[in-house]
């Protein structure tokens, strides 16, 4: 994939490029790893769609109109199935607390283990021999992506074949993907584990992996794992039930406000911001929360390109933060006057471990946060109860009620 700017100008431009593919040909093709610089069946528009340079709104509105409902159904589906995602981990927020804290426990336990941490580093140098895998993690480390195909076919061997823990490599993936976001990701890996669905994982096939990447590789089959069951003994009490949705704190427009942007929403001039009194405006860079073992330059890299395009957007002075620095968000609503900060939803994820710590320093300074919430995230997210059924059947209902016919 070719890394275009971090700015919504560019977003848009790509996407306006890809909608004649959007229809029949994405449907066809859109399971084909075609190799670095050549996926050009699917849209490669995530990292720009994570931070919401672009929404999810648009993408579905441009794929209708070009194809209507039917020719566009499956591009609609995958769209729709990244706001499942973040509605099932927002109905089950143990579920992210426990992969956190599951990560530092096996980051621990790679300190101890002298052999399994050889085993981990020569995966992630992509040195295992098994050609396909080894491409595949140089074209992640070397770009920043991968195409949706070829990371399952990466976590079920890394999982299954290399018998690693599933943590550590959902782990090297948020660390480089530029489209990194901690619900596909982390739940995409236990899909592939089986814990995600009871009774489902993912297998890498050989034939599956030759057919899907046009023959640029054949592995032989001895090389893959045989799988027969999931890591369902890893989690023996199974799924919690789903919570009630959080109710974010909402903004009071008679109040003095600070305006924070953040990379889950980049676009913050969708929302009726005139209301509000703005005394100040800041971007919070935060990708280096990912992970502790650090973020590739180029994550860090693209997050800060879309805070610095949403704010140029915004226009005026923009003060540039650092998340895990409390007292420079303090410091800017008393420097503004600011009695609340007024920033788009942080879902589950480490900005919302942050900001959760964060909240009680900022009330003991008299400045409420809150949080500004998006109509398509309020229509998908109370119906991600359990698998993506139930969402899938309410897309014509979505798309109606959107208005984006």
């Amino acid at each position: 994939m070719q890394v275009g700017p971090a700015t919504r100008a560019e977003g848009l431009a790509r996407m306006e490029a890809f909608v004649p593919r959007m229809g029949r040909h994405y449907a066809a093709r859109r399971n084909f790893d075609n190799g670095p610089g050549q996926h050009n069946s699917v849209s490669c528009l995530s990292p720009w769609l994570r931070r919401r340079l672009i929404t999810e709104e648009e993408l579905v509105a441009a794929a209708i109109a070009a194809h209507g409902p039917g020719g566009a159904e499956k591009f609609v589906q995958e769209v729709v199935w990244r706001g499942y995602f973040k509605g099932w981990l927002e109905r089950r927020p143990g579920i992210w607390a426990s992969c956190r804290d599951g990560l530092a426990r096996d980051l621990a336990a790679l300190q101890k283990d002298g052999a399994l941490r050889a085993r981990v580093e020569t995966a992630e140098a992509g040195a295992t021999g098994i050609d396909c895998f080894d491409a595949w993690t140089q074209e992640l480390v070397d770009t920043g992506y991968l195409h949706n195909h070829a990371r399952m076919w990466f976590a079920s061997i890394w999982i299954f074949t290399l018998g690693l823990p599933w943590r550590l490599g959902a782990d090297f993936f948020y660390r480089h993907l530029l489209d990194g976001d901690p619900a596909s990701n982390t739940l995409s890996w236990r899909w592939v584990a089986g814990l995600h669905t009871r009774g489902k994982f993912y297998e890498a096939k050989a034939w599956n992996i030759a057919k899907y990447t046009g023959q640029r590789f054949v592995p032989d089959p001895s090389e893959l794992a045989e799988v027969t069951a999931g890591l369902e003994d890893e989690e023996p009490e199974g799924l919690p039930e789903p919570a009630p949705l959080r109710r974010p704190h909402a903004p009071d427009p008679g109040l003095a406000t600070a305006l924070l942007i953040t990379e889950e929403e980049c676009c913050p001039e969708a929302f009726d911001l005139a209301r509000f009194d703005i005394r100040a405006v800041a971007t919070l860079a935060a990708s280096q929360l990912r992970s502790p073992r650090g973020v590739a330059e180029h994550v860090a890299g693209f997050e800060a390109g879309a805070l610095r395009d949403a704010a140029a957007r915004m226009g005026g002075a923009v003060a540039a933060l650092r998340a895990g620095a409390l007292e420079e968000l303090v410091q800017l609503a008393s420097d503004a006057g600011a009695r609340q900060i007024v920033t788009g939803y942080v879902p589950e994820g480490p900005l919302r471990d942050w900001l959760r710590d964060a909240a009680p320093a900022l009330e003991a300074a008299g400045v409420t946060l809150c949080e500004l919430q998006r109509e398509w995230d309020l229509a998908i997210w109370p119906h991600a109860k359990a698998g993506f059924f139930k969402v899938k059947k309410r897309i014509p209902t979505l798309i109606t009620q959107r208005q984006l016919i």
